[in-house]
């Protein structure tokens, strides 16, 4: 959410052969942090103009053109706020499988809704999905047997690791990189 998006990651998606969407869904105005000290001063403001309740009502019309040209099989994966709109979109009959990766908005009752297969990537140190939360969602998915699941907490690191990492640190780019690939795996068991 902080940073502009890196199209690498939906490059690497692209190469597995899908068909690789990134909508704006903030209209070229991502969040920009506030400072050192307070890296979410403005957040509130930011987000009454830019939630995923939007961006779910703009990811059905993306949704809705991509049918338009004869795409009918559809994932998606949703990184902190798109989780939640990934999440949305899994209520219906629109995914055939998503993946959310260090979610963020997404509630109890949204898990509980969900009707194509999802995996859950999350982080131990996660204070937007704490690990507590994670494992609720995993206790409802697993509980739900017409809905497939995969569920990781990925020890030691924070909120946004699998976008927002030290490309130099050797340890955030291997978990990033194994998370990308556990991403790819559940697309490709679902939309394939």
């Amino acid at each position: 959410m902080f940073l502009k998006f890196d199209p690498k990651l939906a490059d690497k998606v692209a190469a597995d052969g899908y068909f690789v969407v990134v909508p704006d869904f903030f209209n070229g105005d991502p969040f920009v942090p506030g400072s050192v000290e307070n890296p979410l001063a403005g957040f509130q403001d930011w987000i009454k103009s830019h939630g995923p309740a939007k961006g779910f009502e703009d990811s059905t019309k993306v949704i809705e053109v991509l049918k338009g040209r004869g795409i009918s099989t559809i994932g998606a994966a949703g990184f902190c706020w798109g989780a939640k709109v990934v999440v949305e979109l899994a209520k219906g009959e629109v995914l055939k499988a998503g993946v959310l990766l260090h979610p963020s908005f997404v509630t109890v009752d949204d898990i509980e809704a969900v009707k194509a297969p999802l995996a859950i990537l999350g982080a131990e140190n996660d204070q937007t999905s704490p690990p507590a939360l994670v494992e609720q969602f995993e206790a409802i998915l697993s509980a739900k047997p017409e809905v497939d699941s995969f569920v990781k907490i990925y020890p030691g690191l924070a909120h946004g690791w699998t976008v927002r990492y030290d490309e130099n640190d050797e340890v955030a780019v291997k978990n990033a990189e194994e998370a990308h690939v556990k991403m790819l795996e559940w697309l490709n068991k679902y939309l394939n």
